[in-house]
Parts: structure tokens; C-alpha cells; sequence
């Protein structure tokens, strides 16, 4: 039994972090058999949520080997395999037995974080209930095709996500230039509130730099390490970094990128590089180490809708050079923390051979990176979703006081 609709008033005046009472059912494309930034964010919300007294449920494809052991409670979806594609998976819709289990569960909020078949089944189904319905933004999906020969499918993605966001209560957009591109997509302001991402700052710091890590890779302490942070698709712009060391070494430069990350891509990416050193995934104070031992991030991509390793490199110390994108514009104050260049082989090389032949600007940058971490802890900026979620109920619950799914 829940409480008064008065009671939940009284806790949202005086209490936003507390999530005691509520039941978030949340449909996720991918919640733990692949890493990327998407997932880690949403893992991250669900120990969030539980930590302060929410229940959740969680709905996603998965496979039989996850990447990672998911928070929270995973109910498999039933999904195939997409083409061309094969590490990714989709649900084609909400099967009759998934419905039952979620009008079990009672949610009082549904939490939607991507526009694919599960999600507007979902989407379809709250609505119906009569329960408020949450989408977060996580990737400009429309971006996407052009990696791979699909570039006639973007004005079809638009529309989707167009009527995908339009069709829900409020969207959590991770920062201010994707809340503009919200709005040009007809949503109205007061329908979009700010979910940004945080950053562990005691595993990404400028103290984590490990001289004698990098001597064992065969780095001197001169050499500047070029840095390929991500996961090794497309997408992220592998062949934008490949061609972009290809053309500084033509320049005379010697340049032996350090790569973090795996991917299905990871073969194409060491034949394109040549002489580089590749990690493979890394963890924690592993990873920590790792980048911050590093010198220049320079990251082609501009797909992400906030740009996790962008935040993760300039906490860790290093001079960012950054496609210009959103996210980035989101992050990076062009000169001043960083870079911000065309995606483009020549502005992107122009920019490198500058940090490697000025290295008193590439200290600059270094200097004013960690400061740009500063305040995006992740409890603080979780809090902001749970602060959504009573937003949501609340209003639910005066349009409808009944509110009868949720007694």
C-alpha cells in the first residue's frame, strides 16, 4: 500500500535524494552484455536507486556471456542478434509474459532509454497504465548510419526518435546542447530536465600518472602518448584516429598510440594503426593509471550525446582534442581546457602536431583540465533523476488522484 498522495508531497518538498516508495520499471537495449557508456550510467542509477530505498526491475535483451554482473534485478527479454551487428541485440517488442511480469511488479514510474521496438512497446504500455513514462538520452542514434554506408536511414532515425521523445512525460537530456536539440524536435522545455554524467575522480586524477608503467610499454618520458579512449566501433571514429596518425607520421612525427578499450573492431583498428599499444578493457585503478599516464586524448567521435571519455580524460590531467560536436561544447571551452577541431583527418593532425610541437600550450590545457571534473560527482547528479522521478509522480498523481495502479 502506498502512501497518500499528500505524503509524497511532503517528502518531495523535504527530501529529493530518498527514493523509498518508488518502483521504477526500466527498459534498456543493452543493460549488461556489452560495456559502453550507456549501460554504465543506468548500472550506476539502479545501485543508486536501490541504495536509497526504490525498487526496480529491470527489462533488456541479454546474452549468454554479459560483459559485466548487472545491478539490480534483469529480466531477459526475448531478442535476436542484429546484422552485421552481432554483439548488439533487439527486442522486438513486449512479449505477453514480459507485460505480466511488469504488471506484477506494480511500477510507478517507467524509465525508457532508447527508441527501439522495446522501448515503444514500453512506452505504449505505461501510457495505458496510466503510469508517468521517463525517457533518458544517451546517443545521437541517428548518427550511426553514416558508419556504415546507411546515410539515407538518418531522416528515418529523426522522425523515430522525434516521435519517440514527444510521446513521453519528460526526458533527461545529458546536458544543455542536447536539450536544445530536444526542443527542435517540437518538445517543450518543461518536459526536459538534465541528467549529466558524473566522473569517479579518485580513479581518474592527474596523481594516477605511473612513470614506470609507461617505461614498461616502451614510452620515454618525452615521447607524447597519444590516446584512443572507447569502445572500438565505428561509430566512435576509429578510422578518423587511424587516418589522423597515418597523416602525422607522414608529417615526420613518431607517433605509437596507446589504445583502452575492445570492440568488434579492435582487428580493423590494429591493422589501420599499425605500431601502437593496445590494453584491451580496463577496470578501476588499472584504467585510472592508464589514462593518466597518458599525455593528448584526441576523440573523433561525434556520436555521443555527452561524451563520458572527454570528461574521464580532462579529469585525469590530459590536453583534450575533441571532435566538435554537442557533447563536447558541453565540456570543452575550445583553448582554454582543450580542443575542439572539425572531425576531420587534416584539423584533427593540425592540432596534435600543434600540442606536439608547443608543448608549454599542451601543460596549459593540462593544467585547466581537472577543474572542468570538478562538482559532476555521480550520487550528485543521481539525485537530479531521483528528483525527476517525484517531479513525475507527483504530477501524475494530482491529474489522476486515484492513481490506482500504484495502490
Amino acid at each position: 500500500m502506498t502512501q497518500p498522495v499528500s505524503e509524497w508531497a511532503t517528502a518531495l518538498e523535504q527530501d529529493f535524494v530518498s527514493a523509498e516508495g518508488l518502483r521504477i520499471a526500466l527498459f534498456s537495449g543493452n543493460y549488461n552484455y556489452t560495456r559502453d557508456g550507456a549501460n554504465s550510467a543506468l548500472n550506476k542509477l539502479v545501485r543508486h536507486l536501490l541504495d536509497r530505498g526504490a525498487a526496480v526491475r529491470v527489462y533488456s535483451p541479454t546474452s549468454r556471456h554479459p560483459a559485466f554482473a548487472a545491478e539490480g534485478d534483469l529480466v531477459s527479454v526475448p531478442s535476436i542478434a542484429i546484422p552485421g551487428r552481432s554483439e548488439f541485440r533487439v527486442a522486438l517488442g513486449l512479449p505477453s509474459a514480459t507485460e505480466k511480469d511488469i504488471k506484477r511488479f506494480r511500477p510507478n514510474i517507467f524509465h525508457l532509454s532508447a527508441p527501439d521496438w522495446l522501448g515503444t512497446a514500453a512506452q505504449r504500455l505505461g501510457h495505458k497504465l496510466g503510469v508517468p513514462v521517463i525517457a533518458s538520452m544517451h546517443t545521437r542514434f541517428e548518427t550511426y548510419f553514416e558508419y556504415y554506408g546507411l546515410g539515407f536511414l538518418r531522416s528515418w532515425a529523426w522522425r523515430r526518435q522525434e516521435r519517440f521523445y514527444r510521446a513521453c512525460d519528460g526526458v533527461l537530456a545529458p546536458n544543455n546542447p542536447c536539450r536544445a536539440h530536444l526542443r527542435s524536435m517540437g518538445i517543450e522545455a518543461k518536459h526536459i530536465s538534465i541528467w549529466g554524467r558524473g566522473v569517479d575522480t579518485k580513479i581518474f586524477s592527474p596523481s594516477r600518472v605511473d612513470r614506470r608503467w609507461r617505461h614498461s610499454l616502451g614510452y620515454g618520458d618525452t615521447d607524447p602518448i597519444l590516446l584512443f579512449l572507447g569502445r572500438l566501433v565505428r561509430e566512435k571514429g576509429i578510422d578518423c584516429f587511424a587516418k589522423v596518425v597515418q597523416e602525422l607520421r607522414r608529417r615526420g612525427h613518431h607517433v605509437r598510440p596507446l589504445v583502452i578499450g575492445e570492440g568488434p573492431a579492435a582487428d580493423q583498428f590494429k591493422r589501420a594503426l599499425g605500431d601502437a599499444v593496445f590494453t584491451g578493457h580496463l577496470e578501476h585503478a588499472e584504467l585510472g593509471r592508464a589514462v593518466a599516464s597518458a599525455d593528448i586524448l584526441l576523440n573523433p567521435s561525434t556520436t555521443e550525446a555527452f561524451g563520458n571519455v572527454n570528461l574521464e580524460a580532462l579529469a585525469a590531467g590530459l590536453a583534450v582534442i575533441s571532435a566538435d560536436a554537442d557533447s563536447a561544447r558541453a565540456l570543452i571551452h575550445d583553448g582554454v581546457n582543450g580542443l575542439l577541431r572539425p572531425s576531420a583527418v587534416n584539423p584533427l593532425a593540425n592540432a596534435v602536431e600543434q600540442l606536439f610541437q608547443e608543448p608549454w600550450t599542451a601543460m596549459r590545457l593540462r593544467r585547466a583540465a581537472p577543474d572542468s571534473a570538478a562538482n559532476r560527482d555521480w550520487p550528485t547528479i543521481l539525485n537530479g533523476v531521483v528528483d525527476m522521478y517525484w517531479q513525475q509522480f507527483a504530477s501524475k498523481a494530482t491529474e489522476s488522484p486515484m492513481y490506482a495502479y500504484t495502490q
